[in-house]
């Protein structure tokens, strides 16, 4: 059974590489070449141009070409992690899965580079020719001590970042863990003892990096395969391990282990004996990061010393000490500030930044990402996951900071503030299109109640709102319930403390709730007992009860159960004369710009007037992003070419929003691809009143602003904001079961911002 299952991952995993089309990286092209213009723009003559710019300046190579963006990732397969000296074409899967590494966490273009060539010197020599091609250089998988070599000779010679991964990201993401493990064990770096067992690239760069972070090189014991490092051994020495020499007289492992604070383990497996960790000190901190088998089990370390501190290098134990933390973002950050080199003081901004993450709030999205585990900071988070979008912002941002004030950014920054703001925009897509309605919510201090106050997401929205706004959230759910969820999910935001609770099971309002609601429904069926039945168990209605006794601003429901249940309780509290549903506006972000898509929800067949307030509904509303509104009234028919239900209802619309003046454009009835493409328009309807692509879609339907709306976010990556509710004064926000925390977040800020601020 056991190799049944070792082939079928060993076949998935050929397949993964097999599968649709060999290997895991393509080229792009990012700029058109459609017709004879685009050619002669693209290469002769009008290539020419950029090239004269290049040579006057080289800087502008930057400008004019994919440069800036673009990293080597370069070995010779000497050193394959796991696997050893394989050659440069077996390790070509391992540099194009680096490649893709960089792409997905750091939006950075990569070519992998694998040469035969194993003398160090000459290596060096083909690295530093390819100076004019890349950004960037990434050494991989070199075997030491050549790779100590390879690195010296191309930082000297090179103007551009050289940066051995294995070393240097290696001891940056262990500094970060060291930092936060001593934090626990309430140690400091001047104090500690040290063993160590492996004098390669990574172990000697660890040490390194240690000593920077206050180690005291007396209290640091290497041991490699030939016992402890001393001075005079002359066995599998090299320069480096010299360093850490200590003593005369040759020794073990065992011999060295007594009173360790910290062992640092990059060897084999079953090296690290429990018996040797029994005579550590107390709350020893062990990295035991040799892949795929560590240095010692954790189990059996914590069998010895259950309060033991343990990292390794698996992704399947708790801390897992991931190059990924570091590489993707410390070479974002480099890139944007034009650096010339990455230095200790860049690397020690990054590992500042990693460990300062894992001592946050986790992030939402990192806790969705790892659903099932615990990622609270402790001796069992001492470091983020790979997928905390926080990284990007936070990594990059200190690096670029740190080049600056080290003078080898040739590119200084300008605005550190708008380029974390940048990071996080490219990370988290709805941040660059929701940050005008973030700054408009940042001028109002507006009381928001989540109807869904136990549910995790809405739990991480509050700490977020806390954070971010100036709202004050109010969440309904029982006390005991949502402290013991926030402290499971690990956040630090309290009930009672943080924000209020409203408790349906014993609040000192339930009279003044059940009384207001049956006052307002006892000519519609409700009884003083129904009422009172409600106001114990829907949290829609309750939170509906406190906006209409203005003892909050605005509610958000709808985590749960259907959207048109929510609405009737919303509408029958809240609605007036004056306020009633229109619409719902779901936000689409796509990779080529923010689309919007009315009515994804309210009316299933909705009447003319009520397609035309939903028209000025969206106009309103799109403006709220900073955006001019650019609408098409969509349907069956394209100006007036079909009799069709839609159709007409569409144009008697039309003809409602053509009796008065009108601030924002608007066409229809059209169909989509008509609304989204300009020459195509106007070859069918010469004079559509309607410039450039639509940017909003009305239909006349839900059922087909819906199925847009879900094809476009299952189907065409587009990430949804809202649906936000038109028509009731922004005092409810009915989202859907799909919503994520982030979402919430976003939807918080829509609901923080008065009415008065976008008409």
């Amino acid at each position: 059974m056991v190799d049944e299952t070792a082939n079928s991952q060993r076949q998935a995993a050929l397949d993964y590489h097999k599968f649709p089309k060999p290997g895991k990286l393509e080229i792009r092209a990012t700029k058109p070449l459609a017709n004879g213009r685009d050619l002669a723009r693209a290469y002769s003559p009008g290539v020419a141009e950029a090239c004269l710019e290049i040579k006057a300046d080289p800087d502008t190579a930057r400008d004019y070409t994919a440069r800036g963006n673009l990293v080597a990732v370069v070995t010779n397969g000497t050193a394959v992690l796991g696997l050893g000296n394989i050659g440069a074409l077996a390790s070509k899967p391992v540099m194009e899965g680096k490649a893709v590494l960089f792409k997905k966490f750091a939006n950075i273009d990569c070519f992998d580079i694998e040469l035969n060539e194993a003398d160090p010197y000459k290596l060096a020599d083909i690295v530093c020719a390819l100076e004019p091609t890349f950004g960037a250089i990434n050494l991989e998988d070199i075997k030491a001590p050549d790779c100590f070599i390879v690195e010296k000779l191309c930082r000297e010679r090179m103007n551009i970042p050289v940066f051995h991964d294995d070393q240097h990201g290696t001891a940056i993401v262990v500094g970060a863990a060291a930092v936060n493990a001593l934090h626990v064990a309430g140690k400091r770096f001047e104090d500690i003892k040290i063993v160590s067992t492996g004098g390669g690239a990574a172990g000697i760069a660890c040490l390194n990096m240690l000593l920077k972070l206050g180690v005291k090189r007396e209290n640091v014991w290497l041991c490699d395969i030939e016992g402890l490092v001393h001075h005079g051994r002359e066995k599998d020495m090299t320069p480096q391990k010299a360093e850490y020499a200590q003593g005369t007289t040759p020794a073990t492992l065992a011999d060295v282990i007594d009173g360790a604070d910290l062992f640092l383990g990059l060897s084999g497996p079953g090296v690290l004996k429990p018996e040797m960790v029994a005579r550590m000190a107390p709350r020893p901190i062990i990295f035991a990061l040799a892949n795929p088998n560590p240095e010692i089990d954790p189990d059996a370390a914590r069998a010895v010393t259950p309060d033991a501190i343990i990292a390794t290098g698996r992704s399947d134990y708790p801390n897992q000490v991931n190059n990924v933390l570091c590489f993707p973002f410390i070479f974002r950050g480099a890139l944007d500030a034009g650096a010339t080199e990455i230095n200790d003081e860049m690397k020690i901004a990054c590992i500042e930044g990693i460990a300062a993450l894992a001592r946050a709030t986790t992030s939402a999205e990192a806790a969705a990402a790892y659903s099932g585990e615990k990622l609270t900071f402790g001796a069992d988070y001492l470091i983020p996951k790979p997928f905390d979008p926080r990284l990007m912002g936070v990594v990059a941002c200190a690096v670029a900071k740190a080049a600056m004030e080290t003078g080898v950014a040739k590119r200084p920054i300008a605005d550190l503030r708008a380029y974390k703001d940048k990071l996080d925009g490219s990370v988290f897509k709805s941040a660059l299109i929701m940050r005008p309605v973030f700054e408009a919510a940042r001028t109002a201090s507006r009381r928001i109640v989540f109807a869904e106050g136990e549910d995790e997401r809405v739990l991480r929205a509050a700490q977020a709102v806390i954070e971010d706004t100036t709202e004050t959230p109010i969440l309904i759910g029982r006390p005991d319930v949502i402290e013991n969820r926030c402290e499971r999910a690990g956040l630090k935001i309290r009930p009672g403390v943080d924000f209020n609770v409203v408790n349906p099971e014993n609040d000192p309002r339930y009279r003044d709730y059940w009384e207001t609601y049956h006052a307002l429904m006892a000519r519609r069926g409700v009884t003083p007992d129904l009422a009172k039945a409600i106001m114990r168990t829907n949290t829609t209605a309750i939170g509906a009860v406190m906006v209409q006794r203005d003892e909050a601003d605005s509610l958000i429901c709808g985590t749960f159960g259907q959207f048109l249940w929510h609405l009737k309780y919303v509408t029958e509290i809240l609605g007036t004369p004056a306020l009633h549903p229109v619409g719902a506006l779901s936000l689409m972000i796509l990779e080529d710009g923010p689309l919007f898509i009315a009515d994804t929800q309210v009316h299933p067949e909705p009447t003319p007037a009520q397609i035309a307030e939903s028209v000025i509904g969206a106009a309103r509303h799109v403006r709220r992003f900073g955006l001019e509104p650019k609408i098409a009234l969509c349907s069956h028919s394209q100006f007036g070419n079909l009799d069709c239900d839609t159709g007409r209802r569409m144009r008697a619309a039309m003809a409602i929003l053509d009796s008065a003046p009108r601030d924002f454009a608007y066409e229809g009835e059209m169909h989509i691809d008509s609304a989204l493409d300009v020459d195509l328009r106007s070859r069918i309807f010469p004079g559509a009143h309607l410039p450039g692509p639509a940017n909003t879609l009305i239909f006349a339907n839900t059922d087909a602003a819906s199925g847009v709306r879900n094809i476009l976010k299952m189907k065409g990556g587009g990430l949804e904001v809202g649906p936000i509710l038109m028509g009731m004064g922004n005092r409810c926000h009915i989202v859907t079961p799909s919503i994520t925390a982030r979402g919430l977040l976003n939807m918080s800020a829509i609901a923080g911002t008065p009415v008065a601020h976008y008409g």
